[in-house]
């Protein structure tokens, strides 16, 4: 198999994988390799003082549960299991407590992802850029 099949194959299954999928590859490379990825720097086109100030969008979220239905809650539960690896019993506490804090950190795709998901099962959640 040729270095160009290889990349063109590992590039596809890549594509296949979900955004929870991705952040666990993603952490898993960082352990394995002992290395932290990071955006890279920007590089100034002009000095700050000169450009007129520019709000950033937030890149990480902090993913609260505000809210769950008890008619709704096993599922609930299921899905804050899948979100943040917690076991059952952790899980359900976390869900009973609402509103409580999910993840501290993630990206905007994974907590928009776990939001969709939480809502689908009948909770509501608040999502807070960081």
């Amino acid at each position: 198999m040729s270095n160009s099949n290889t990349i063109e194959n590992l590039v596809e299954e890549l594509s296949k994988l979900t955004v929870l999928e991705m952040s666990e590859l993603k952490k898993a490379l960082e352990t394995k390799w002992d290395v932290k990825a990071a955006a890279p720097a920007a590089v100034m086109a002009a000095p700050a003082a000169a450009q007129a100030p520019v709000e950033e969008e937030s890149t990480d979220f902090k993913v609260t549960l505000e809210e769950a239905s008890a008619d709704k809650k096993i599922a609930i539960i299921k899905v804050v299991r899948e979100a943040t690896g917690l076991g059952l019993k952790e899980a359900k506490e976390l869900v009973e407590s609402a509103p409580k804090t999910i993840k501290e950190s993630a990206p905007k795709a994974e907590a928009e992802e776990i939001k969709n998901k939480i809502e689908a099962a009948g909770g509501k959640v608040s999502l807070k850029g960081l």
